[in-house]
């Protein structure tokens, strides 16, 4: 349609980009001060290189009084004075802070570099960042702002790659304990301080890892009940230590630990945090069966805790003996588990009435042969064969009873 409109109407196909003109400067006093000074006619020039970085004054009164707070600094005056002269006169308003977070992550691989504005080895190394993780309303302001800097850098071969993040992901949202975003006005903002004083850093940090997957969009109400349900766990954690000697790891804990390691990596990689943890809950708990816990097998269950419970993993390294701090031992070796026998859920008409043990292999025949050996099962079926089966292998069987039962 459009090449027929053309060719009726003469003329040319062309794009109409919607660009507009960004305007930069603030009338604040947190930002870069813009360097610029005006000579007598007012006409702008830019600071010389040697009198850079032109620094913000401290000497500020914060008074309104509708113009720039910098225009209060006698310092900032006299500077310009000293050396440009009398009559000159400095620029008052501040850079958007946009301007500086739009290359924040160059400056963050060289923060202390003072010739240049990063190391070019470091960034062939580093970039582009691997994810960037923020709120929606990045997508249309920070991140179109980094991405418009960083084509720029790279148009004038500063930095090597073209763009600047491989992934961005956008996060949740925690919530006050009424289900609304936090405010000040409504008197519902969370200070996570005063539960880092009473639970403890890693019981808030576990709860804000568990209340959502991170890589997913969402919003979470603040619930006590969870930092402290996180704390609980933790104590077990901390109570197993006393069980611990040097006793051979058994193949059904070889076989909990080789599943706890394959799903808190696969999950933490993936950003699915919630999940990860429910895995290392799932291993304390077969842990705690035991009368006396390996220390091997402990000390890989801190090894899988210490990302999300930095402080009391390293403290319960170092009380079973290990060497260093934990945070440098080599992570879990993924392993292939070989089982000789798994343990499947048995439902009747979608209730849990027990388990049974069976080959990882086991056909639906020998499944519902072993389940039907349960009384339970046996009794919610009223002795009669199931109307359907649904049997998934090495998870769950579920039996529907005839009609009536």
């Amino acid at each position: 349609a459009l090449k027929d409109i053309v060719a009726f109407a003469g003329g040319e196909r062309t794009t109409n980009y919607r660009i507009r003109d960004w305007l930069v400067s603030r009338q604040r006093y947190w930002g870069c001060p813009i360097p610029v000074v005006y000579d007598p006619e007012g006409n702008p020039h830019l600071i010389p290189a040697e009198h850079l970085p032109w620094k913000l004054p401290t000497d500020v009164d914060f008074t309104p009084n509708g113009s720039s707070p910098l225009s209060t600094s006698v310092e900032l005056k006299e500077r310009v004075t000293r050396i440009f002269g009398e009559g000159w006169t400095p620029e008052y308003d501040t850079l958007d802070t946009f301007v500086d977070s739009s290359w924040y992550y160059l400056r963050y691989l060289a923060p202390t570099e003072e010739h240049a504005f990063s190391d070019s080895t470091l960034m062939k190394r580093w970039l582009p960042v691997n994810r960037y993780s923020g709120g929606s309303e990045h997508t249309t302001m920070h991140l179109l702002y980094a991405r418009f800097f960083h084509k720029a850098l790279f148009d004038m071969a500063l930095v090597p790659t073209p763009e600047p993040f491989y992934e961005r992901f956008n996060r949740g949202l925690i919530m006050g304990t009424d289900g609304q975003k936090m405010s000040k006005s409504k008197g519902n903002v969370v200070n996570p301080d005063e539960f880092v004083q009473k639970y403890g850093s890693d019981a808030v940090r576990m709860y804000l890892a568990f209340i959502g997957p991170y890589n997913e969009p969402g919003s979470y109400p603040w619930n006590l009940d969870g930092v402290e349900a996180m704390r609980r766990f933790l104590d077990r954690v901390y109570s197993m230590r006393e069980l611990v000697g040097d006793v051979e790891v058994t193949e059904a804990i070889a076989r909990a630990l080789a599943q706890a390691t394959m799903k808190v990596t696969e999950d933490t990689e993936r950003f699915k945090m919630n999940t990860a943890l429910s895995a290392l809950m799932v291993l304390v708990r077969a842990l705690e069966e035991l009368d006396q816990v390996p220390r091997a097998a402990y000390q890989t269950l801190l090894t899988l805790l210490a990302p999300y419970a930095p402080h009391l993993a390293d403290h319960l390294w170092h009380v079973t003996g290990g060497e260093g701090t934990v945070h440098k031992v080599s992570w879990p070796e993924l392993q292939e588990i070989s089982l000789t026998s798994v343990t499947v859920a048995v439902q009747v008409n979608g209730k849990r009435r027990g388990e049974i043990t069976i080959a990882p292999d086991a056909t639906e025949t020998e499944a519902l042969l072993a389940a039907r050996a349960l009384p339970a099962v046996e009794a919610a079926l009223g002795h009669i064969p199931p109307s359907r089966t649904i049997y998934v292998p090495g998870r769950i069987l579920n039996l529907v009873a005839a009609q009536g039962q």
